[in-house]
């Protein structure tokens, strides 16, 4: 193996559940905050609704064309924010089983999409070599990243520090402060 890299047989875990998702491929996971739930993001351009205790499937939401990459809850409201290969990023409302709105703005696939943590905002990064900031209660974007030079395969909030980490195939990864977007949306 690789310097700093090993392989542990963990002895105190066990698998809970297992799922089968009638896809080739599962694309992005994500736990709910709150309740013993799973979404899945598939390569058929489905997103499953899991319930890991019952270990079954309580939903199935199909509105984008093509494969799903990036999918995430909400911590508080009953939403979720997902991302695709249509360069749509759509939030939905699973207690009424639909999608509510979808943001257009990327060029190319939509790889991560992801909700801060306090504000309203959703994170997604592209294949466009962007990383893109929506207010989603305003329904616009508030700001673009732009600095890769190839693919943005991912990216995150800080938990709590006004900061965003990306990674893209240009092989950097980025640390970005976003504290005056905070400074300039309170104001």
């Amino acid at each position: 193996p690789r310097e700093g890299l090993g392989v542990f047989c963990c002895a105190w875990t066990t698998m809970l559940a297992k799922f089968e998702s009638k896809s080739a491929r599962v694309k992005g996971l994500a736990f709910h905050p709150h309740r013993p739930w799973i979404l899945s993001s598939l390569h058929n351009g489905n997103i499953q609704l899991w319930d890991y205790r019952m270990c079954t499937l309580i939903e199935r939401f199909d509105e984008h064309d093509g494969p799903v990459r990036g999918v995430d809850f909400h911590r508080a409201q009953p939403l979720f924010v997902s991302g695709g290969d249509d360069y749509k990023v759509k939030v939905w409302n699973y207690k009424v089983k639909r999608c509510l709105f979808t943001l257009l703005g990327h060029l190319d696939y939509v790889r991560t999409t992801k909700f801060h943590h306090e504000s309203p905002w959703i994170l997604s990064s592209s294949d466009d070599q962007t990383i893109r900031i929506w207010n989603w209660q305003a329904r616009t974007c508030i700001c673009v990243l732009t600095g890769h030079n190839h693919y943005v395969m991912c990216a995150d909030f800080h938990p709590k520090e006004d900061l965003i980490v990306s990674g893209s195939l240009d092989q950097t990864i980025r640390v970005w402060d976003i504290s005056g977007l905070r400074k300039k949306n309170l104001s």
